[in-house]
């Protein structure tokens, strides 16, 4: 608990049997985690029996491959149903440090924004930690795009670190969005398209080998996909389409 706010952390698991156990101890290092859930999407290690014999934690595994958006739309309802006034996903792969878990969770139980972004960019040691150098550039290029596009100034869209409060997950229609990884774009332009705000602080980068990361190809595709939802967004507000994602 902080502040009296029920704190879940949810991690969307795939092939995270080498990184989950030194996650999963970190996060309840920090002290004011009331729950853990990992949904694992049919990884093809071992994550789920890792993951099970965790203490303090409590897995669902899909019967097939949902995509990292079906997988997070899983963790967010499953941790409503917990009870979680404050969602915090943390990726399984130790990629970001569950140590800014407390940093994040202040900034919602404190009612200064409904949701906050751990962000690589803020300042500047990307591509010191290690962020290849055609994803610092692609970051930089989508994220000045997205920010004219949807009226916004975050310094990235695409951290995978994140903290929700209760009331923006029970607003937004996430059924309606990708299963795919622009899933997290949209449910961005979601929120904003809703009103909330959105708060920033600096989460180091890390970039080693069991990270998960998604390839070239797929990270074009994603890309787009970013332009495409920032399009939407703006048209939406001009009044000339309705996306389903912002419609219901």
């Amino acid at each position: 608990m902080y502040l009296g706010k029920k704190i879940v952390v949810v991690m969307p698991a795939y092939n995270a049997a080498k990184t989950v156990t030194k996650t999963v101890e970190e996060v309840h290092q920090q002290g004011i985690v009331d729950e853990i859930i990992i949904v694992d999407d049919r990884s093809r290690d071992n994550t789920v029996a890792v993951a099970s014999a965790l203490p303090g934690v409590r897995v669902h595994a899909h019967e097939k491959n949902t995509g990292y958006g079906g997988n997070q739309k899983t963790c967010y309802r499953l941790a409503l149903e917990a009870g979680a006034d404050i969602v915090i996903m943390v990726h399984p792969d130790y990629q970001y440090t569950p140590k800014l878990i407390p940093a994040l969770a202040s900034m919602i139980a404190n009612d200064l924004h409904p949701c906050v972004l751990a962000s690589r960019i803020l300042g500047g040691y990307s591509l010191q930690g290690g962020m290849p150098t055609w994803k610092y550039v692609a970051n930089r290029f989508l994220t000045a795009a997205e920010n004219i596009l949807l009226g916004a100034k975050l310094s990235e869209y695409h951290t995978g670190y994140r903290a929700f409060s209760k009331e923006v997950l029970q607003t937004l229609n996430l059924k309606n969005n990708s299963d795919d990884f622009v899933f997290d774009n949209q449910m961005l332009a979601q929120i904003l398209w809703h009103g909330f705000t959105i708060g920033e602080v600096s989460c180091p980068t890390k970039y080693f080998k069991e990270a998960s990361s998604i390839n070239f190809r797929r990270s074009v595709k994603y890309g787009f996909g970013c332009l495409n939802v920032g399009l939407k967004f703006r048209l939406a507000k001009l009044g000339l389409a309705k996306p389903k994602i912002f419609f219901t």
